[in-house]
């Protein structure tokens, strides 16, 4: 049964000032008769907004009253009044806030259930520069049933992966609360996708609900890492082993701070994330910028193909945002020198979203997702491997219509980590960072914490999960195919300015397979792999 937190806080001051009103006006009718008559409706409205705020804290469908009793109520007032109002009040389009208000709305919608259709016809202007849009066919095809999923593991994996199309991207616990970790991990069990870890390490909240597990290490090696900070092959075996873990992935980099190592200083180690990351108690928890298990592409190489091993022959990879192209190169050149081969790769794109990052790194460095999956896609038919890897793409997914953009541009599936936050509740306060999340989902305070309902909030998972796929199984038949892996960058064009629009297939135009093998003409590749060296990630001098 759970435990009521007594309203102590800041954040139950307004029902602190109701409940200790209306315990005065009480006591004060009681003594006097006469002052009763004057105080009966004060008590009335102050005892009415002590019992509304009591149901909001024991209620479990809104995390934002479990947490702010009775003033959240005014930004239901407002939506109630009229939705635009979001853009002002609690969801505002701050500066740098990674969603727009529609997009937001329809992931909540779908997590709850609610009618997602719109009136009035498209909220975007289609004449200006950059407008995109799917071409539908005369003939639509029936709507798919099947739950579209993609077999991850090539010739050298013995233990492939059958994965949902559209998985929870990589989220550390720590940056996410035991709640939202629970839920997520919950829903992912019931739709049947996969929940990707983050480096924090594989928790026992990961662990409790038994949903599909993709374990993410990183520079740090969190959960698999010996006490000088290096790479612990016999811990990471025993952890892989786990049957709940279908992958392991090795992370590169990520889009929303490539090249950018971290700290969690000292003071904010706890027992618990002590023992999950394998870090001392009163030692600073360090993501070096780059790894020191490998400093080559083949060293890369065979780093995968040892993880790979490790695991027993599961599905192994690893996950980038593609910077610059000469090294991502050199890891091509590596695969065909060494003959390992991931077998998947997930490309993170710049806009990547992250609990906290420098301004320049989140705006200004590495490559976009779109480019950066239809580079790797074409490097990998330059280099006949596309058959043999799988991609998966990251970066500001949240609809149907994104998954299929990405997959038309080589994306075998695709991840989301800020549409899957969104149907736990996230309502972007731009606050991850401060251990403040007004609604449980990025905090590690209890008190905070126990506004997420796990029950509650993984059937909101499984419905956006569900929700989004069927909305992307319309988009396929209305374009008159039958699954997303028939997709191509023919069936999207893209406005360059109102009087001017081109193809996907002419924005990105496709390698001929081995094309890298026996020259290229294409100014994407032709300097950049004449710079590519397997034995080094430096551009050949």
């Amino acid at each position: 049964m759970e435990t009521l937190m007594l309203p102590f806080s800041p954040r139950f001051i307004v029902l602190t000032i109701c409940g200790v009103v209306t315990a005065l006006l009480l006591i004060l009718g009681i003594f006097d008769h006469k002052v009763l008559k004057v105080v009966v409706i004060p008590i009335l409205i102050f005892g009415g907004l002590t019992l509304l705020g009591i149901r909001d804290l024991v209620q479990k469908d809104h995390a934002v009253l479990r947490n702010y009793p009775i003033s959240a109520h005014l930004r239901f007032l407002l939506e109630e009044i009229r939705p635009e109002m979001r853009q002002y009040f609690f969801e505002s389009e701050k500066d740098g806030m990674p969603f727009s208000r529609d997009t937001r709305a329809v992931v909540y919608q779908r997590a709850k259930m609610v009618l997602d259709k719109r009136p009035f016809g498209t909220q975007e202007n289609v004449y200006t520069d950059g407008y995109e849009w799917m071409h539908h066919s005369v003939a639509p095809k029936p709507h798919a049933t099947e739950k579209f999923r993609v077999t991850i593991g090539g010739p050298d994996c013995t233990k492939p992966y059958s994965a949902s199309v559209f998985n929870i991207s990589a989220m550390s616990f720590g940056a996410l609360s035991p709640n939202a970790v629970r839920a997520l991990n919950a829903g992912a069990k019931k739709g049947s996708f996969a929940h990707d870890t983050g480096e924090g390490g594989v928790s026992p909240y990961h662990r409790e609900k038994g949903g599909d597990l993709i374990w993410e290490i990183g520079s740090g090696y969190f959960g698999c890492r010996n006490r000088d900070g290096s790479f612990n092959p016999e811990e990471f075996a025993r952890i892989a082993s786990d049957d709940q873990i279908k992958m392991v992935e090795l992370k590169v980099s990520q889009g929303a701070k490539p090249g950018h190592g971290g700290v969690l200083p000292a003071a904010k180690v706890s027992e618990e994330i002590s023992k999950i990351r394998g870090v001392g108690m009163g030692e600073d928890c360090i993501s070096p910028a780059r790894h020191t298990a490998f400093t080559t592409p083949l060293q890369m190489m065979q780093f995968i193909g040892e993880m790979r091993r490790l695991s027993g022959g599961k599905p192994a990879g690893f996950k980038l945002c593609i910077g610059h192209r000469w090294e991502f190169l050199a890891i091509c050149k590596a695969m065909l020198e060494t003959g390992i081969y991931p077998d998947f790769i997930v490309i993170d794109g710049n806009e990547g979203g992250t609990g906290a990052a420098p301004l320049e790194f989140m705006d200004h460095l590495g490559m976009p997702m779109r480019e950066g999956v239809n580079f790797a896609h074409n490097a990998l038919i330059g280099i006949n491997a596309r058959d043999r890897i799988r991609i998966g793409a990251a970066g500001k997914i949240a609809t149907a219509f994104d998954l299929a953009r990405a997959m038309a541009l080589g994306a075998d599936w695709c991840n989301s980590a800020r549409g899957f936050m969104f149907s736990l509740g996230c309502i972007q306060s731009l606050s991850c960072h401060t251990d403040r999340c007004p609604t449980g989902v990025t905090t590690q305070d209890p008190t905070r914490n126990r506004a997420l309902v796990v029950p509650h909030k993984l059937e909101r998972v499984y419905n956006y999960h569900h929700a989004t796929l069927h909305a992307l199984a319309e988009l396929i038949a209305a374009a008159g195919l039958e699954h997303p892996q028939q997709i191509r960058p023919v069936h999207f064009s893209h406005r360059i300015s109102s009087t001017q629009v081109t193809s996907f297939s002419q924005l990105y135009p496709e390698l001929r397979p081995g094309e890298l093998l026996t020259g290229t003409d294409d100014e994407r590749f032709r300097e950049a792999w004449a710079l590519a060296r397997a034995d080094t990630f430096d551009p050949a001098g």
